[in-house]
C-alpha cells in the first residue's frame, strides 16, 4: 500500500486534491478532522486545552470555542506551540490507526490530507510528499469570502505556517494550484499515472 501525504498552507488547494485522488480510487484520511476528534469534551486533549488556555474557550455546551482558541493561538507562536504539543502526538496515533485499518481493508493507495504534516514531524507516515502551492492572493481570494475571519486573521494563520519555499525541500511532488479546476484534475491524474500502482 502507498500512503501519499498531501500537504500545503490554508487555501492551497489540498482538500480539492484529495477529491480528484478520492475520483481515482484513493482513501483519504483529513488530519483535521482527527484533530477534531481529539477536542471532544472532557477528554484528555480537552482538559490539557482548558488548563493551558483558561474557560473562556468552552462554549455552552462543553465544546471548544474553535474561533475563539484560533484568535489566541494564531496571534501567539507560544500559545500555537503549546495547542500542537497536545494535539499533535494524539493526532498522529489516529492517522497511525486508520493508515492500519486501511492496510488490513486491501487499500492501494491512501493520501492523508494534513497541513502540517511537515512541521508536526509526520512524514514518516506517509511514502511520498505531495505539496500543493498556490500564491498569497489566489489563497485570500478563496478564503476570504468562506472564513469567518478577515484578511488580517487569515494573513496571521498564513503567517504562522511554514512558507511554502521552505516544504519544498521535503515535496516529492509540487502542485501548482493558482489555475482552473480543470489544470488540477490534469496535473494530479498525471502524478497519480506516475505511480504505477498495480
Amino acid at each position: 500500500m502507498l500512503v501519499i501525504g498531501v500537504t500545503g498552507n490554508i487555501g492551497s488547494g489540498k482538500s480539492t486534491v484529495c477529491r480528484i485522488l478520492a475520483k481515482l480510487d484513493a482513501t483519504i484520511i483529513d488530519a483535521d478532522k482527527l484533530g477534531h476528534e481529539t477536542y471532544k469534551p472532557y477528554s484528555q486533549a480537552w482538559q490539557e486545552m482548558v488548563a493551558a488556555f483558561g474557560k473562556d474557550i468552552i462554549k455552552a455546551d462543553g465544546e471548544i470555542d474553535r474561533e475563539k482558541l484560533g484568535r489566541i493561538v494564531f496571534s501567539q507562536p507560544d500559545a500555537l506551540a503549546c495547542l500542537n504539543q497536545i494535539v499533535h502526538p494524539k493526532a498522529y496515533r489516529l492517522a497511525e490507526e486508520r493508515i492500519e485499518t486501511c492496510r488490513r481493508q486491501g487499500a492501494k493507495v491512501v493520501a492523508l490530507e494534513a497541513t502540517l504534516l511537515i512541521e508536526a514531524g509526520w512524514a514518516d507516515l506517509v511514502n511520498k510528499i505531495w505539496l500543493v502551492v498556490a500564491s498569497e492572493s489566489i489563497v485570500l481570494q478563496r478564503l476570504t469570502p468562506h472564513e469567518e475571519g478577515n484578511e488580517s486573521q487569515i494573513l496571521a494563520r498564513l503567517k504562522s505556517q511554514m512558507p511554502a519555499e521552505e516544504k519544498m525541500k521535503y515535496a516529492d511532488e509540487l502542485i501548482y494550484n493558482d489555475g482552473n479546476i480543470s489544470q488540477l484534475e490534469a496535473r494530479v491524474t498525471e502524478l497519480w499515472h506516475k505511480l504505477r500502482i498495480i
